[in-house]
């Protein structure tokens, strides 16, 4: 697996120099400062580029722009309001400049409203570090009685509803206010960031979507797309849900296996593939991520690797990388694995990327406070482990 990292562009506390000093080539970035909806040039593209690949005086780095992650898409696309015809022509004209960048990797994903969404992105764990947490009776709190979403008492049982109104009731001002800045946190790095104001403005735009609508909107965009992806020499790659399940009545519609081969059957092209996702998908019990890595190998073009720890009520806490619920060791195995019929194949795109996916903030990460989910030595502890077992598998190692 080609070892990558996800890096910010040049305002990320988390330099160029330390992720190669981690012994990461390739870059996971994307022009965040690039609205929604609009075309990347290929001036902007060029930049970027240049950055990653070479010191100011002029040496290379020895690194490369490898995925990009994301381009975003946009509300207007996934409801088909607004302008959605002219973002769709703006995605299209995105991938072509990346092509002609020789960039051919896009991960991106297709959650309505929020991206990934959690509930405390500094939970202290027993060591004294701190590790990003989805608890789902802060999450009803938030649902129920700071965004007072219409209907919401629907879609909890007795007991969650009733432990939420205990929580909210026994928190401060501002227990309330990190509360909603952690839950609409986002994509980090994305140039949109919602108040609780705007989140109910954007769920309005879903009132009459459900799962079936918003897949038919799906299969659209993927028609619309991965023929451009195709000419431009550009791999597409969906993340999954995170996490995958409803939330704020939201419907999620790439969370399960089912899931994806929907999507792959959609659209048969290998343009359109498979972000995977690990933490993303280990946070549903019955998601059996081992099993998923093999069902879906032939169509995975990109790999995020994380752990979590889930408990029965929904919640879950993101982990060291070789702790959890997810069975590490047996994914990297299947990615090993199908990197090496790729090359017996002949396949032209052998390599999958990998990054480790969040980590703990541990350390030094203290004094430089990161992206949520992107500190530097927590990271390096998740590159390091995942490196680990990956080069004990590719020596004969057995699990």
């Amino acid at each position: 697996m080609l070892e990558s990292w996800r890096w910010f562009g040049p305002a990320d506390v988390v330099s160029l120099t330390d992720i190669a000093q981690a012994g990461a080539t390739g870059i996971v970035s994307a022009l965040h400062h690039v609205p929604t909806g609009i075309a990347w040039s290929d001036a902007e593209i060029a930049a970027r580029k240049r950055m990653i690949e070479t010191h100011p005086d002029g040496r290379p780095t020895g690194l490369h722009w490898a995925v990009v992650e994301s381009v975003p898409v946009s509300e207007d696309i996934k409801t088909q309001t607004g302008d959605w015809h002219a973002h769709l022509e703006a995605y299209r004209q995105t991938l072509a400049a990346l092509g002609r960048a020789g960039i051919g990797i896009v991960c991106y994903n297709f959650m309505p409203v929020l991206d990934w969404t959690r509930t405390d992105l500094a939970h202290a764990t027993p060591t004294g570090a701190t590790a990003m947490v989805f608890d789902a009776i802060d999450f009803a709190a938030f649902d129920l009685h700071l965004l007072a979403r219409a209907n919401a008492a629907e879609d909890y049982p007795e007991a969650i509803r009733e432990a939420a109104a205990r929580r909210f009731g026994g928190m401060s001002e501002d227990a309330k206010r990190v509360l909603a800045d952690n839950v609409l946190a986002g994509l980090p790095g994305a140039a949109e960031h919602w108040d609780v104001e705007g989140v109910r403005a954007h769920l309005a735009r879903y009132a009459a979507i459900g799962p079936e609508r918003l897949r038919a909107n799906f299969f659209a965009f993927l028609e619309a797309v991965v023929p451009a992806a195709e000419e431009a020499g550009v791999r597409l790659c969906c993340h999954p849900d995170d996490p995958p399940f409803p939330l704020l009545g939201l419907p999620r519609i790439v969370s399960t296996l089912d899931d994806y081969r929907a999507m792959l059957a959609a659209v048969d092209s290998p343009a359109n593939g498979v972000t995977f996702c690990t933490g993303s998908l280990g946070a549903r019990a019955d998601n059996d991520v081992p099993a998923m890595a093999r069902a879906l190998a032939p169509h995975i073009v990109f790999a995020h690797l994380r752990n979590v720890a889930r408990a029965p009520d929904g919640s879950f806490a993101e982990v060291n990388h070789l702790e959890g619920d997810v069975d590490m060791v047996a994914v990297i195995a299947a990615l090993l694995d199908e990197e090496a019929r790729r090359r017996r194949a002949g396949d032209p795109h052998p390599v999958i990327p990998m990054r480790p996916d969040h980590g703990h903030v541990m350390l030094d990460d203290f004094r430089r406070p990161s992206q949520p989910g992107y500190p530097a030595i927590g990271r390096l502890r998740g590159l390091a482990e995942l490196r680990g077992v990956a080069t004990a598998l590719a020596h004969g190692g057995t699990r």
